[in-house]
C-alpha cells in the first residue's frame, strides 16, 4: 500500500544515478569522509553517519563510557550529501545513520537501512503523536526512531519587527523587509514555508498549477533578499543584522543566539510551520547490530533525551515524555526555555492546533525540479 505521505517510490538504480549526479555537482564525498577500514571492522568503534555535533562528548560520552566504545562520526550537511555518502560507501562502512525523516524512504529504497523491532525501543514513552510516526514505517515495518524535532517558521530580529508584524509570511514582502530577508540556502525548508504562505497544505504536494504558483510567489521575493546563507552564515547574518527575517529556520538557530544576547526569536505564522524530524536507523550490513541497537536505545532513554535537548549549540525538542519528565526534574529552567514544561503552554500546542506540516520531499515533482527552481531564484 502506498503511504500518501510519501513521494512515489524510486528504484535503487535511481539512487545510484542520483548519487553520481550529486558527485558531479560537488555534493559528492571524497574518501576523507569515509571511515578507515580498521575503524569499520573494530568492534569497539561505532561508525555513525550524522549531521555535525551529534557525537559531542556531552551527548555520547556516557554511552561510550558505559559500553567501553568510541563513537566515530562522519559528518554531512544536508540530505542530498548524506545520500551521496551512502551511494559511495561499501556495505559495513557505517553502523548507524541519523537522517532527516523525509529521507528515510530514500535510505530504505537504497537498501541502506534495515527494519527494526519496535519492541526494542521505548516508543510508548513518546508523545502519542510520535509513537507511530508515519515517515518511519514502510509496509508495516519500522525503519527509524525519532530522536528530536523542531519547527520551522520565520526567525526575526525582535528590535526591528514585533511578533504581531511577523504573524504572517506576508511580512516578507513588506517595504520594511526590503533587502533584509535572508534565506537558508536549502530549497526544502525555504520553499516549504513559501508554499505555506501561498495557501498550500500540505506544502510539498503540489499539482502543476500550484507548483507554478509557488515559483511565481518565490521569484517575487527576490527584491527583498539580503542573501543566501549556509548554517554558519545564518548565525552571523542574524547577529550583525544583515538579515532581519529568515523563513524556513527555527529555534534550533535563534534559541542559542538569544541566550547569547542577540535580539532574535522564531514564530510559527498563522499560515503554519514545518516540522523537521531527526531519526536514527541501523545500517544494513553492520556487524555491530547489537551495539547499534543499544546506541539508539540510549539516545531515546530519558538521560539521552535530556542530553539531546540541551546540547549547548543546538537545542531541540524531544519526543519522549519520559525525557520531558527528567528534564523538568533536573533542569527546570532549561525546560522552560525550551518550552517543554509539563504544565502550561509547550511545543506540543502548535502540533495539537494543527499548525504544523511535516517536512517532506516533493510529492509530484522531482527533487531536481525543486532544486532547479531554487537555483533560478538565486540567479535572478
Amino acid at each position: 500500500m502506498t503511504d500518501p505521505l510519501l513521494p512515489p517510490r524510486k528504484s535503487r538504480r535511481h539512487f545510484l544515478k542520483t548519487g553520481a549526479a550529486l558527485g558531479a555537482t560537488g555534493l559528492g564525498v571524497g574518501s576523507a569522509l569515509l571511515p578507515r577500514d580498521a575503524d569499520a571492522a573494530d568492534p569497539k568503534v561505532l561508525n555513525y553517519l550524522a549531521w555535525p555535533g551529534n557525537a559531542d562528548p556531552y551527548v555520547v560520552g556516557e554511552f561510550e563510557k558505559e559500553h567501553g566504545v568510541k563513537i566515530r562520526i562522519k559528518e554531512y550537511v544536508g540530505g542530498d550529501q548524506m545520500m551521496a555518502v551512502v551511494n559511495q560507501s561499501p556495505p559495513g562502512t557505517y553502523d548507524v545513520v541519523l537522517a532527516d525523516a523525509e529521507y528515510m524512504h530514500l535510505l530504505k529504497a537504497a537498501d541502506f537501512i534495515e527494519p527494526l523491532n519496535p519492541a526494542d525501543y521505548a516508543l510508548k514513552d513518546f508523545w502519542p503523536e510520535f509513537q507511530k510516526f508515519p515517515l518511519h514505517w514502510f509496509d508495516g515495518k519500522l525503519y527509524g526512531v525519532m530522536i528530536d524535532f523542531g519547527y520551522l517558521g520565520i526567525s526575526y530580529n525582535t528590535k526591528a519587527f514585533t511578533a504581531k508584524e511577523v504573524s504572517s509570511y506576508s511580512v516578507l514582502w513588506s517595504e520594511k523587509a526590503k533587502g533584509k530577508v535572508g534565506f537558508f540556502d536549502w530549497y526544502l525548508p525555504s520553499m516549504g514555508c513559501i508554499s505555506l504562505s501561498n495557501g498550500n497544505r500540505p506544502p510539498y504536494d503540489l499539482d502543476k498549477a500550484k507548483f507554478e504558483g509557488l515559483k511565481k510567489k518565490l521569484f517575487s521575493l527576490k527584491p527583498q533578499a539580503s542573501g543566501f546563507y549556509t548554517i554558519a552564515d545564518i548565525f552571523s547574518s542574524m547577529t550583525n543584522g544583515r538579515a532581519l527575517l529568515i523563513p524556513g529556520i527555527g529555534e534550533w538557530i535563534t534559541l542559542g543566539l538569544r541566550m547569547s544576547g542577540v535580539p532574535v526569536d522564531t514564530i510559527i505564522p498563522e499560515e503554519g510551520g514545518i516540522q523537521y524530524t531527526e531519526s536514527l536507523s541501523i545500517v544494513k550490513g553492520t556487524t555491530k547490530r547489537d551495539l547499534a541497537r543499544k546506541f539508539i536505545q540510549y539516545t531515546i532513554s530519558p538521560r539521552g533525551q535530556v542530553a539531546m535537548a540541551t546540547k549547548v549549540d543546538n537545542r531541540k525538542s524531544i519526543p519522549s515524555m519520559a525525557g520531558w519528565k527528567l528534564l523538568n526534574e533536573t533542569k527546570p529552567k532549561e525546560a522552560e526555555i525550551l518550552r517543554m514544561t509539563l504544565k502550561g503552554p509547550n511545543v506540543m500546542d502548535e502540533y495539537k492546533q494543527k499548525k504544523i506540516q511535516l517536512r517532506q520531499l516533493p510529492q509530484k515533482q522531482s527533487i531536481e525540479d525543486w532544486n532547479d527552481v531554487w537555483s533560478q531564484f538565486k540567479a535572478l
